[in-house]
């Protein structure tokens, strides 16, 4: 059978894939493989039918890669897809395990900051003290990192992510309003709530795992040009636990020597550095039999 990807289309030009993909799509056509297209505009506009017109139908089982999508967003198509004879290899409910940290952060305790979580809608308070303060009794006190169920804002850490005291809750409940604040209508989930953890600063190693093994260890989107080599053996049992056929880990050195998560992605929506060539990665995805 054929390596089939499905990709996000060009907002500006709807034949063609987004440019952010495009060597992703070149490794893959390269590799005797098809594309389709899915409009993700269309889709954040709840526009699910407009979302995958342009995918052929009965194209068997395939994988996606582009922007990041909700869980119920991504549940959507599949479930549309499938009826027209087109399966996503990965489950939504993998997908949702993978993409947001409730579903993955008890698998990797003790590899990763411990933390708490509530779910919240976009634009809801935080809480007020008692709860925030009832949310964070597992954690130690001290510096913590605020966030949603997916991302961070770490490019605003002072006034929407680090939290110098997580018992101080007035200040915990200021900066988590700010967060929720900017992420608006792309809030994910809901608040966390992580214990700071402090790395040596030498950059994180973005590692993608296929059906439980490491098919490719490379630099994190933010610090490309970086090369780490991080220790694999603690979280390849946690990996292969979780049970999804296509993660990505963020992995960072901790002062003290010690290789910690820092995140835990789908690889579909997990962003490929520039400074890796895609054929290693497409090289790894299997083709379904």
């Amino acid at each position: 059978m054929t390596l089939t990807v499905l990709f996000c289309v060009d907002p500006l030009h709807p034949r063609r894939v987004d440019p952010h993909f495009s060597r992703e799509a070149a490794a893959v056509r390269d590799h005797y493989g098809e594309i389709a297209l899915i409009d993700h505009d269309a889709l954040r506009r709840g526009d699910v039918e407009g979302a995958v017109r342009a995918v052929p139908s009965d194209l068997g089982a395939v994988w996606y890669r582009g922007w990041m999508v909700t869980g119920d967003q991504y549940a959507a198509i599949a479930t549309l897809m499938k009826r027209r004879g087109t399966v996503l290899l990965t489950h939504p409910d993998d997908y949702r395990r993978a993409h947001e940290l409730p579903g993955w952060h008890d698998t990797f305790a003790g590899l990763t900051p411990q933390s708490v979580w509530r779910p919240l809608a976009p634009g809801q308070d935080p809480g007020d003290l008692n709860e925030l303060g009832e949310l964070v009794r597992p954690l130690k006190a001290g510096p913590a990192i605020i966030k949603d169920y997916v991302k961070s804002r770490k490019h605003e850490w002072d006034e929407a992510c680090f939290v110098p005291d997580v018992k101080n809750l007035a200040q915990l409940r200021d900066i988590a309003a700010k967060m929720i604040a900017l992420q608006d209508d792309y809030l994910a989930g809901g608040l966390v709530v992580r214990e700071y953890e402090d790395y040596d600063g030498q950059g994180e190693a973005r590692v993608w795992w296929v059906d439980g093994e490491p098919a490719l260890v490379g630099p994190h989107p933010d610090s490309p040009d970086v090369e780490p080599d991080p220790e694999l053996d603690a979280v390849a049992p946690a990996v292969r636990a979780l049970g999804c056929r296509f993660i990505t880990t963020d992995l960072a050195r901790r002062r003290d020597g010690a290789w910690r998560v820092v995140e835990v992605g789908d690889g579909q929506v997990s962003d490929l550095p520039s400074s890796v060539d895609a054929m290693d990665l497409y090289a790894h995805l299997p083709v379904p039999d």
